[in-house]
């Protein structure tokens, strides 16, 4: 058939083959506000739970302080005025709960109610780390707002009525005078019967105690 001359109807010329094209790149889906807002209140759960084992690690005691009604101004006031071997914070229950999960301060979640802050003891002088909050109670006349929910010592659960317990304990530095006085008391004979390395022993023990009372001293002179 010659350019230009007519098909006849029946014998259309064919169409064209299609070309397939390739599908344009998606965008993907930009994140929802709420997924981003939760996954980062996750991170910060999991990093309240992380500090939490981070300070149990060497603790000695865990309170609870009831921390509903308190300003930031004097939160800050009762974080300054405790030993450097304290750390007092304020996280949800249900943290600290997962964070002393299967641990002997796991004694401490029948006063995990309300809003609360937790002070944590890494001493051995208990009634020197409680004794600043007692006084900013005093000061503030907090004492039955804002009072100590419980604590765990040993192992044991403190209810707040047993605080008297832990504010009284002896120092080191009285056990070990009592220690001392026991052993120039009726066991002196003994002592003196000691070879010299055991008098030695003795002699380093009364320059310890001696050395912590005067640390206790200037501490409650800071205070």
């Amino acid at each position: 058939q010659k350019n230009g001359d007519l098909l006849p109807p029946d014998r259309a010329a064919p169409l064209p083959a299609f070309q397939t094209l390739a599908a344009a790149p998606r965008c993907p889906r930009p994140l929802r506000r709420s997924t981003i807002r939760a996954a980062i209140s996750r991170g910060r759960k999991e990093d309240t739970v992380a500090v939490v084992r981070e300070q149990l690690e060497g603790c000695y005691l865990l309170a609870g302080i009831r921390y509903e009604g308190l300003t930031v101004k004097q939160f800050q006031g009762i974080r300054d005025a405790l030993p450097e071997s304290c750390h007092l914070l304020v996280a949800k229950n249900t943290l600290v709960g997962k964070a002393i999960e299967g641990t002997p301060w796991e004694a401490l979640k029948p006063c995990m109610k309300g809003m609360n802050a937790w002070l944590f003891v890494h001493t051995e002088e208990v009634p020197v780390a409680l004794k600043p909050y007692r006084a900013f109670q005093k000061e503030e006349r907090v004492e039955e707002t804002n009072d100590f929910i419980g604590a765990v010592f040993e192992g044991k659960y403190y209810e707040p009525g047993e605080f008297k317990s832990l504010e009284t304990m002896p120092s080191r530095a009285e056990v070990y005078s009592k220690l001392l006085g026991a052993l120039n008391g009726p066991a002196t004979s003994l002592v003196t019967t000691l070879q010299a390395p055991a008098r030695d022993v003795v002699a380093v023990l009364s320059a310890y105690v001696r050395k912590l009372e005067e640390e206790s001293g200037a501490g409650a002179g800071a205070a």
